[in-house]
Parts: C-alpha cells; structure tokens; sequence
C-alpha cells in the first residue's frame, strides 16, 4: 500500500510540476497513526525504507573508486567534521535557549547537524549532478558525516548509560566510555582497511565467476546479496551503519569489470525501495506540532536551511574551493534524515528528550526535505546570473 500511495500522489505531484520526493512524503503523512483512514505498518515501512537506504548506497559506491576518495579528503573530512560541530553549537544553543538540558541539547543539535545521503542524491540525480566533480565532493562530505554518526551512536550510550546528568554538565567522563569510542572507532577503520585491501580482490572475482554461468537471475541476486550481505555483516562485525557498510561494498565493486550491468541490475530495486524510505518520514510526522509549537518549528526549519548552509558555504570558500562547490555543498546540506531519527529515538529512549521534542526533528526533516529541491533550483539561477553576468 506504501507504493501505491507513493505512485498516487507522486504522480499529482509530478503533474503539478514539483518533485516526487513531495508525493511520497505526502503518502507516508496520509498513511500514518497522526491522519484518519488507512494506518500502514509503521515498524514494516521502516524496515523495508532501511532495504532502500542500502541499496541506493551500494549504487553510489559503484560510481566511486577509492582514488575518488582519497581526492576529496583534504575538503570532506575537515569541512564535515566543522560542520557539524557548528550545527551541534547551534541546536544545542537553541535548546538552551528554550530551557532544555545541556544533554537534550546536545542530542537535539546532533540530530540537526546530519544531512541524509539519500535525500541528497535524489536532488542531485534529478539535477543530473551525480558524477560531477562537484556531486562527488558533496557524497564524499555526507560520507563522511556518516563515519562521525556512527561514532557518535557508539559514543552517546556509553557515555549517558555510564554518566549521571549532572556529570555530563560538569564535563567529566568515566574511562571506559573513551575506551569504547577508541575501540568503535578502530572497528570502523578496520572494516574500511579490510573492504580496500581484501575485498577490492574478492568480491570483483565472485562477480566474475557468476557472469560465466550466463544466469542473468543469478547475477542479480548476487549483486543483491553483496549489498545487503556486506552491509549486515559491517554492522554486526564492526558496528557500522547499514548504509556506511553499502556504500564501502559499492566502492569495492566498482574495480569490477561488471560495475556498470551490476548499477542497472539495482536500478528497479533501488526506485521501488528507496521511494519507500520517504513513504517511511511521512508515517512518522505528526503534523499537530505545527499548532502547538509553530515557532519553535520555524527555528528548527532555519538552523537546518538556512544555518547548515551557510556554515557549509564558509567552509568550503575558506577551503579555497570554487563557488560552485561551496554552493552545491550547501544545498545538498539543507536537510536532515535518517540518522536525525536514530538519535532522536536514542534521546527517547535514555529520557534526554521529549517525544514532542523527536517531533520538532521529525518536522525539520519533513519540511527541510520539501524545501531542499527548490533550494538546488535556487543555487541554479545563481549560476546562471553568474554565468550570464559573466
């Protein structure tokens, strides 16, 4: 029912000249517990939208090789890492703002501070920016943003399940709480070095084998196993995120001679699932919080459009990187997604938060990502002016 309502109103979204993305997430809000009618299976959608996060990430991989990423370090990993620094100062400033803990605070400008790769690259495939130089600056910066997410999802329960409130706002930690982040941060570097050394040797071979049986059902199940196989195993191996685990398989395959039929082999998978990751936001929004608390949305909705880009814009120029760059690194920043989710459950589920504070984030995301389409149509005039002006 997820696909139907997704195609429904995909499609009166497309006809009214506004992206899918909008229909979809208008699906999700029609199918959810907050609207009268039919209620989907929340927990389902979910897990089905974590098969298209998956999936869509192994593809952006395939059009990666590891001299692509070893390019973008010198602009990825310290404009990332500032980033989100400065998006955490600002939400938990606002949170302080409104009298909330240092601790809610802190949750609550992580989840602000983490762009969602998917919602990225479906703006940037429709503006056909995928594979440019700087479309692979800005996969390699969310990439990276990931590696810090799941750093920080190892982190924060070690940190909140061994520390009381008062110690967190007096700064002091327990040893075994940076023991657990070093020994999470040594699993994810190994699981890299492993899949760059190892499998870039392997898993090429096994496509190789699969290919010479002539079995064209089985070559997409084998590309589909290594997906989800290699993404399974990175997370209950080495701790890392599904999508994290995806995308470093995709970069492995891509030494393979059959990247370009495995990328058209998921492509179908990759629409049908992925839409329904957003069919999955829309189930969780509640839209009641945008009467009860209008205003606190709006401040949300600004740190995350508005506040995120300019951040990223800064940090690009002062990277000396083109103008181009530092406006296709914004737009594709101004919004939040699955990891904002994570840590939102994560703040709930260790009292740090609210439920109607999950819901502020829920929001955000809702209205970042309706929003981040017409902010690349934005950047493009900019472009444009320039050019013309030029």
């Amino acid at each position: 029912m997820g696909l139907v309502f997704a195609f429904l109103a995909g499609f009166v979204a497309v006809r009214l000249r506004l992206s899918p993305i909008i229909g979809y997430l208008a699906a999700g809000i029609i199918m959810g517990p907050y609207t009268p009618g039919f209620v989907g299976d929340a927990h389902l959608a979910s897990e089905l939208a974590e098969i298209g996060v998956i999936l869509l990430m192994f593809g952006v991989g395939m059009h990666f090789s590891v001299a692509d990423l070893w390019a973008m370090r010198s602009i990825a990993v310290p404009g990332a890492v500032i980033q989100i620094a400065v998006a955490t100062t600002l939400g938990t400033c606002l949170a302080r703002f409104w009298g909330w803990t240092f601790s809610a605070g802190l949750i609550f400008g992580l989840a602000l501070s983490v762009a969602s790769t998917v919602v990225m690259l479906r703006a940037m495939e429709s503006s056909g920016r995928v594979n440019t130089p700087d479309g692979k600056i800005a996969i390699g910066w969310t990439v990276v943003e990931d590696i810090v997410m799941v750093l920080t999802l190892v982190l924060l329960p070690a940190f909140f399940g061994q520390t009381s409130d008062a110690a967190v706002e007096a700064g002091h930690t327990d040893g075994a709480v940076w023991l657990s982040f070093v020994i999470a941060l040594g699993k994810v570097a190994l699981f890299i070095a492993l899949m760059l050394m190892l499998g870039t040797r392997v898993f090429p071979r096994v496509l190789q084998m699969v290919e010479r049986t002539g079995s064209r059902e089985l070559f997409t199940l084998a590309v589909v196993a290594l997906a989800l196989g290699i993404a399974y195993g990175s997370a209950v191996l080495f701790g890392c995120s599904f999508a994290l685990g995806a995308f470093f398989a995709g970069v492995v395959i891509h030494q393979s001679d059959f990247h370009h039929r495995a990328s058209e082999t998921l492509l179908p998978l990759q629409d049908a699932f992925g839409t329904l990751f957003f069919v999955a936001i829309g189930m969780l929004f509640d839209p009641m919080i945008l009467v009860r608390q209008p205003l606190h949305v709006l401040a949300v909705v600004a740190i995350i459009v508005v506040g995120k880009s300019v951040a990223a814009f800064a940090i690009v120029l002062l990277l000396r990187r083109p103008l181009s760059t530092a406006l296709i690194v914004s737009a594709a920043l101004a919004q939040i997604g699955e990891f904002s989710f994570i840590l939102a459950a994560l703040g709930v589920a260790f009292g740090l938060i609210s439920h109607d504070a999950e819901n502020l984030i829920i929001a955000g995301a809702l209205i970042s990502i309706l929003l981040n389409p017409l902010v690349f149509l934005a950047i493009s005039r900019v472009r444009v002016v320039k050019v013309t002006a030029g």
